[in-house]
C-alpha cells in the first residue's frame, strides 16, 4: 500500500480548521449591547448593575490596562432555535481575545440581573448556555469584562510597563469580537471531540503500529462520508465512522491515570491580589456549572485563602460550592492557607500555613485534607515531611521538580524522608504539568515518563487551565470520557487525589526513598529578588513571635485584666501567610504585587508593634526601671529566655586602635579592618585563631553581571560567577564611638549606587555586626558580600524550618554542582572539626559557599550572602531604591552558637520602662531544645501552646517547665489535637514522640527528642 499518511493528516487538519470548527455554531444573531465603565477599581456586581448603561458598538476598542467595563447583553432567541434533538442555544462572547491562552489576557464574568454569578468567559470557554440564564427566550444579562493586560508578552522576558497601573498607559488593550446568540450543534461538537481525541492519540503511536494505521483510516473514512458543504447534516455519519476505533478497549497493561480537575490559580503573579479574587470567582463558578452537567467530574481546590475570598466577596457562590463539597465533587486539597514558597518561610510560619488552611476547611466544609498539594513551588524544604505529618496529613504532591535543568528526579512515587527522619508518601505526576488538557500528547508522555513501571501502575494528572485560572472545560471532561478505556491510550478515570493516593499506596508496598530537600535546579534568584518583600516577611514573622509570646504571658499573668487579641493575631498571621505565596515572597511578581506587599508589611509592623507595646506595658506595670524583654529562646544580656528583667552590664569594653588599620577588640573577639574597610583579621580570643584566610579579606562586596537566559526575576545562572567586580576601594572610612561599643562607617560607590556600611562591635558580643545600606540603582546586577574563611569545610549547614540542612561545598556530582546558589534562613555555618564560623542575617536568604586549596596547602572556604538583584522582568524597576541589609559574623562558632546568633540578629533588644520584671511563661532545661512559639490555644480555652524543636541535629533530652499553674500537659499535633492511636498509626505522626513525652506531677514535661524533632505541647490551665 502506498504511504499517503501525511496527505491524509493534512487533509484532516484542514477539514477540522475550515469545516468542522466553524460548524459547531450553525446560526447566530448579534445581541444589543450597552456598557458602563468602572472609573477605577472594580466594584461589586450589585453596584455596577445599578449604573446607567450607554449604547455600546460592536467591534469597538475597549479597556485601558487593568480597567473594568460592564456590558449589558440583550436580545431575543429566534423562533425554533434549540428545538432540535441535538441543538442548544448558547450566548458566545468574544471580548477581543488576543490568543487562545486563558488567564493571561482579558477575561469576563457573566452575571444575572439579580446579581448572581453565572460563569466565566475566557478564550477557550466563551459560551454561556441559555439554560443558565433562566431558560426563557429572552436574553438579558451582564458581563464584567476585565482588561487585564498580557504582561507575559509571549514570554520574551522583555521589560514592560504593564505591571503597574501608574505606568501601564491609558490606551485600549482590546477590541470587542463576536457577541451573539448562537445555536450549538451538539452532534458536530461531539464529533469534534472524537476527532481531537483520536488525532491526538494517533500522533503519539509508532508509525509501524497497526493501531495507528487503523485510527488514520477511520479518520479518513470519516472525511469521506462527511459532506464539507453540510457538516451539520453529515456529522452523525462521521461519528458512526469513528465509533469502532473509539470502542476498542485499552491494553490490559495500560498505565492508569487518575484525572482530577484543577486550576492552579496564582494568588498573585502577573496580576495583583485584587484580580486573583475575581479569577477565583470566575474559575469556581465555571466548575460548579460543569458539575451540574457531569456528575462524575471532580475538582480539587487547594488554597483556603481563595475560598475565604469567595466567602467574603461572593457569598452566593460560596453556598453553591459548599453544596458541591457535600456531594463530593468540589474537593478541598492541600490543607494550606496558600500554596506557599517552602524555601523561605520560617518554621512557625510554615506550620501556620497548615494550621490555618486545615482549620478553615474543617470549619467551613467539615473536610480534613490528607495531602499536601504544592505543584508549582520553587523547591521543597527537607523540613516539610515532618510538618505535613504533624499537621495530620499523610501524602505529598508536587510537579515542579520536572523543571530541573540538570538532573532528572529518579522517582515519581516514593517515600520522602525529611531532616528528622519522618517519611511521607509522595507523588510527582509524570505528566509534567499541572495544567493538562488531557490531550493524547500529555497522556502518552505520562505513560512513557513514569519511572515506576513494573512496580507501580498508576499516576495522577491534574487537568484544567491554571496559573491565571480558568480550570477544566467541557472539552476536557469529554476527553476524559473518551480515554477511559481506549486502545493505545492510558486508562483515564476522573477522581480525587485521595482516591489516587489510597490506591497507589496500597499497590506500592516498598517504594524508594528520597532523603532531604528536593532542590529545584532553577529559580535560584528567588532567594534574593525583591529584597523589601523579603525583609517584610522576616520582620513580620519575628514580630508575630513577640506578639504571641507577650500577649500569652499577659493573659496568663494578668487574667481578666488583659484580653488576648486572638482575632487580630489571626488576621495578621493570615496576611503574612498570603504574602508567602510562591510568587510573592520569592519576588517574581509584577510591581503592583510587591508595592501592595510592602504596604501590607508596613501595616502589619505598625499593628504588631502596638499589640506588643500594650502587652509589654501591662506586664511590667508602671515605674521607671528599664527592662529588657527577651523574646529569644536563649539568655540575653543576663535576662532569661522568654522573660523580662534588668540587663547586666557586659564585663568588657571595646578597645579601638587606629593606625594603618582599624582594630576593634572587646576581649571576646578582635577584628582588624584595612584602610578600605575590608576585614583582614577576625580572631576569637578563646581559640586565638584568625577566621579570615591568609592574604584575603572579608566584608568584600562583589558586583556580578546577572543576565539569566530566561525568567529574569526567578533565575540566577552559574555563569554569573565569570564576570565580577570586587568593590575594594572605599571613599571614606570613619570610626564612631557609641554608648554600647564602636561603629566603623565605610562609604563606597558602585555605578550610580551609593553604599554605606556600619560595622559594629558591642561590648560583650561574640560577633561582628555589618549593616549595609545601599541606594540601589543598578540593572541586571547581583550584589554579594563575601567572607573567605580559613576553614576546610566539605559541607555547609543552612538553617531551614525547625533545623538545618547540610549541603556539600564540592562539586563531585552534577547534583552537587547544580546547588551553586542555596537558601538559608537566619544563619549559615561552615566548620572543620573543632572550629567553625557562623554568618547570620536579618532578611537575606540566598547564599553560596565555595572552596579552594591555596598554594600553602590550606583550604579557603568562602561564604557569600546575596544582598540584592536588579532583574527587569516582570518588574522593570525591581529593587531600585534604598535597602538596609544586616548580618553578623561569629568566629569560633558551633551550630548552637549559630542558632543563638540567628535569633539575636532577628529579634532586636526591646526595652520598656515599668515597675516589675516578668517571669517566663515556660522554661527549657536544654538550650538545644528551642522554643519556637508560645501562644494561647486556638479553641479559646486559655490553654497555653508551646511549640519547640531539637535544633542541633542530635538526640537531646530536656525538661519543659511551665511558669504557671498547669493541670495537665499533653503532646498534640499542629492543630492542637491529641491524636488517637488509630490516627497516629494511619498518618505516622510522632506528636513529640508520644512515648518519649512524660508529664510529671508539676506538669513539667520530660522530652527525649530525635534530631530536629518538632513537638507541640498543650498545657491546660
Amino acid at each position: 500500500m502506498h504511504d499517503d499518511r501525511r496527505i491524509t493528516e493534512q487533509r484532516l487538519d484542514r477539514f477540522v480548521r475550515d469545516r468542522l470548527l466553524p460548524a459547531i455554531y450553525g446560526r447566530s444573531v448579534p445581541l444589543r449591547l450597552s456598557s458602563w465603565e468602572a472609573p477605577d477599581e472594580p466594584v461589586p456586581a450589585a453596584e455596577a448593575i445599578r449604573q446607567v448603561f450607554s449604547p455600546q458598538e460592536h467591534g469597538a476598542p475597549w479597556g485601558r490596562a487593568w480597567s473594568t467595563k460592564w456590558l449589558r447583553l440583550q436580545g431575543e432567541v429566534p423562533q425554533g432555535w434549540g428545538s432540535g434533538d441535538a441543538t442548544a442555544v448558547e450566548i458566545v462572547v468574544d471580548l477581543g481575545f488576543t490568543s487562545d491562552v486563558p488567564g493571561f489576557q482579558c477575561e469576563g464574568t457573566a452575571w444575572s440581573a439579580d446579581g448572581s454569578i453565572i460563569k466565566a468567559i475566557s478564550p477557550r470557554n466563551y459560551h454561556v448556555p441559555l439554560k443558565l440564564l433562566g431558560g426563557g427566550m429572552s436574553v438579558d444579562f451582564y458581563v464584567e469584562a476585565a482588561a487585564n493586560p498580557d504582561v507575559s508578552q509571549g514570554w520574551s522576558f522583555a521589560p514592560t510597563p504593564l505591571g503597574s497601573k501608574a505606568t501601564s498607559g491609558q490606551g485600549p488593550q482590546y477590541r470587542l469580537g463576536r457577541i451573539a446568540i448562537a445555536e450549538l450543534n451538539e452532534t458536530v461538537w461531539e464529533l469534534n471531540q472524537d476527532v481531537w481525541t483520536l488525532n491526538g492519540l494517533m500522533h503519539e503511536l509508532p508509525v509501524e503500529l497497526p493501531r495507528r494505521q487503523e485510527i488514520l483510516r477511520a479518520l479518513e473514512h470519516m472525511l469521506d462520508v462527511m459532506d464539507p458543504d453540510d457538516v451539520a447534516g453529515t456529522a452523525a455519519a462521521g461519528r458512526e465512522a469513528l465509533a469502532e476505533v473509539l470502542s476498542r478497549p485499552a491494553y490490559a497493561s495500560a498505565h492508569q491515570l487518575l484525572a482530577t480537575g484543577h486550576a492552579h490559580i496564582d494568588s498573585a503573579w502577573l496580576w495583583p491580589v485584587r484580580e486573583t479574587i475575581r479569577k477565583c470567582a470566575r474559575t469556581f463558578s465555571n466548575v460548579v456549572a460543569l458539575m451540574e452537567e457531569n456528575p462524575d467530574f471532580v475538582f480539587s481546590c487547594s488554597s483556603a485563602q481563595q475560598l475565604a475570598w469567595i466567602k467574603e466577596y461572593f457569598p452566593e457562590l460560596f453556598v453553591r460550592i459548599r453544596e458541591k463539597v457535600k456531594s463530593g465533587q468540589f474537593v478541598p486539597v492541600g490543607g494550606m492557607w496558600v500554596e506557599s514558597d517552602t524555601n523561605m518561610p520560617g518554621g512557625e510560619a510554615m506550620a501556620r500555613q497548615f494550621i490555618e488552611g486545615k482549620s478553615f476547611f474543617l470549619k467551613e466544609f467539615d473536610v480534613e485534607c490528607q495531602e499536601a498539594w504544592l505543584p508549582d513551588s520553587f523547591g521543597y524544604s527537607g523540613a516539610l515531611p515532618q510538618i505535613v505529618k504533624e499537621a495530620g496529613s499523610r501524602w505529598f504532591l508536587t510537579q515542579k521538580i520536572s523543571w530541573n535543568k540538570v538532573n532528572r528526579m529518579p522517582h515519581h512515587t516514593f517515600l520522602w524522608e525529611g531532616i528528622d527522619g519522618t517519611r511521607l508518601f509522595t507523588h510527582f505526576p509524570p505528566v509534567d504539568t499541572y495544567n493538562a488538557e488531557l490531550h493524547g500528547r500529555e497522556l502518552a508522555h505520562a505513560e512513557r515518563n513514569y519511572r515506576e513501571h513494573g512496580r507501580g501502575t498508576m499516576s495522577l494528572v491534574p487537568f484544567g487551565y491554571g496559573d491565571g485560572g480558568g480550570g477544566p472545560t467541557r472539552e476536557m471532561v469529554a476527553a476524559a470520557h473518551r480515554t477511559e478505556d481506549l486502545e493505545g491510550s492510558p486508562k483515564v478515570r476522573m477522581g480525587t487525589a485521595k482516591d489516587f493516593f489510597i490506591a497507589a499506596e496500597a499497590e506500592y508496598a516498598n517504594p524508594p526513598v528520597w532523603v532531604g530537600e528536593m532542590y529545584l535546579e532553577m529559580h535560584r534568584g528567588t532567594y534574593t529578588s525583591q529584597a523589601k518583600t523579603k525583609r517584610g516577611n522576616r520582620r513580620s514573622e519575628h514580630l508575630l513571635r513577640e506578639a504571641e509570646l507577650w500577649c500569652s504571658t499577659a493573659a496568663v499573668r494578668l487574667g481578666a485584666a488583659y484580653l488576648y487579641p486572638r482575632d487580630e493575631l489571626k488576621r495578621l498571621w493570615r496576611l503574612v501567610l498570603l504574602q508567602q505565596f510562591h510568587d510573592i515572597l520569592p519576588g517574581s511578581s509584577i510591581a503592583w504585587v510587591h508595592q501592595d506587599a510592602e504596604r501590607n508589611y508596613d501595616a502589619i509592623a505598625r499593628d504588631l508593634e502596638a499589640i506588643i507595646t500594650e502587652a509589654a506595658q501591662a506586664l511590667v506595670g508602671h515605674g521607671g526601671t528599664e527592662f529588657l524583654l527577651n523574646a529569644t529562646p536563649h539568655q540575653r544580656d543576663g535576662v532569661v529566655a522568654l522573660g523580662a528583667a534588668e540587663t547586666r552590664a557586659p564585663a568588657s569594653t571595646v578597645q579601638v586602635t587606629e593606625a594603618d588599620s582599624i582594630i576593634l577588640d572587646n576581649g571576646i573577639i578582635r577584628a582588624v579592618m584595612d584602610a578600605n574597610g575590608l576585614l583582614t583579621s577576625l580572631v576569637d580570643h578563646a581559640s586565638g585563631r584568625n577566621a579570615i584566610a591568609p592574604g584575603q579579606a572579608g566584608n568584600l562586596l562583589e558586583l556580578f553581571r546577572d543576565t539569566p537566559n530566561e525568567w529574569d526575576a526567578w533565575d540566577i545562572e552559574e555563569f554569573y560567577r565569570r564576570n565580577v567586580t570586587p568593590l575594594t576601594h572605599a571613599d571614606a572610612v570613619v570610626v564612631e564611638r557609641t554608648a554600647g561599643g564602636v561603629v566603623v562607617v565605610v562609604k563606597r560607590q558602585v555605578g550610580t549606587s551609593a553604599i554605606t556600611q556600619r560595622i559594629t562591635l558591642d561590648a560583650g558580643s561574640p560577633s561582628l555586626g555589618i549593616a549595609t545600606t545601599v541606594d540601589w540603582q543598578e540593572r541586571e546586577k547581583l550584589l554579594k558580600i563575601a567572607f573567605p574563611l580559613d576553614i576546610r569545610a566539605d559541607r555547609s549547614a543552612s538553617e531551614t524550618q525547625f533545623g538545618h540542612v547540610f549541603r556539600p561545598t564540592h562539586t563531585n556530582t552534577s547534583w552537587d554542582a547544580a546547588k551553586f546558589e542555596i537558601c538559608a534562613h537566619r544563619w549559615i555555618h561552615v566548620a572543620e572539626p573543632g572550629y567553625g564560623v557562623a554568618v547570620s542575617n536579618s532578611s537575606s536568604y540566598g547564599h553560596d559557599v565555595t572552596r579552594a586549596v591555596r598554594p600553602d596547602g590550606g583550604t579557603t572556604t568562602t561564604v557569600r550572602t546575596s544582598l540584592l538583584r536588579s532583574a527587569t522582568f516582570p518588574d522593570p524597576d525591581a529593587d531600585r531604591g534604598e535597602h538596609t541589609l544586616e548580618l553578623t559574623i561569629r568566629p569560633g562558632a558551633s551550630i548552637a552558637d549559630a542558632v543563638e546568633e540567628g535569633y539575636r540578629t532577628n529579634l532586636k533588644p526591646r526595652f520598656v520602662a515599668g515597675g516589675r520584671p516578668v517571669e517566663p511563661l515556660v522554661s527549657v532545661s536544654n538550650p538545644g531544645i528551642v522554643v519556637e512559639a508560645v501562644k494561647l490555644a486556638e479553641d479559646g480555652s486559655g490553654d497555653v501552646i508551646v511549640r519547640l524543636y531539637e535544633s542541633l541535629g542530635e538526640r537531646s533530652t530536656g525538661t519543659v517547665t511551665p511558669g504557671f499553674a498547669a493541670t495537665a500537659a499533653t503532646a498534640t499535633d499542629l492543630l492542637e489535637r491529641s491524636p488517637s492511636a488509630d490516627v497516629i498509626a494511619a498518618v505516622g505522626m510522632t506528636t513529640g514522640g508520644v512515648a518519649a513525652v512524660e508529664a510529671a506531677e508539676d506538669s513539667a514535661v520530660h522530652l527525649v527528642l530525635r534530631p530536629f524533632q518538632l513537638v507541640t505541647l498543650r498545657f491546660s490551665r
